[in-house]
């Protein structure tokens, strides 16, 4: 059983919208936080996104604040990241990931690099100009 599986990447023209869905099992899910994470050729990693319940909001990265939304849906122990006003530079391969909250919190360990427990196979976004 894989523990994350991503969904939703596409072609999309600029200013257009996508969701990436980011299917989770195995673990508890209200003990991660789930965090986006975004590579392009030749450029650094970058996180995008993270929810935990362990925290009192989401983090965005500065670059997508404004755009991107990303919600859960404990049911379906699922994370969802709505995409908006999609920009060329937003052309990544998006990863979703998991890690344990910890005393610090949920998403602090995400935009502080720490290691991650759970890594999914990613999901191409590709947005033209």
């Amino acid at each position: 059983e894989v523990p994350l599986v991503e969904s939703g990447g596409d072609l999309v023209q600029a200013g257009g919208s996508l969701r990436l869905s980011c299917a989770t099992s195995g673990f508890r899910f209200d003990d991660y936080a789930i965090g986006w994470y975004r590579q392009a050729p030749g450029k650094e990693r970058e996180g995008v996104s993270c929810i935990s319940s362990s925290d009192d909001s989401p983090y965005y990265a500065e670059s997508v604040k404004g755009r991107f939304t990303i919600s859960s849906d404990n049911a379906k122990n699922t994370v969802y990241l709505e995409m908006n006003s999609l920009k060329p530079e937003d052309t990544a391969k998006y990863y979703c990931t998991a890690g344990l909250n910890g005393y610090l919190g949920g998403c602090y360990y995400f935009k502080n690099g720490y290691d991650r427990d759970y890594w999914g196979q990613g999901t191409q976004v590709t947005v033209s100009s």
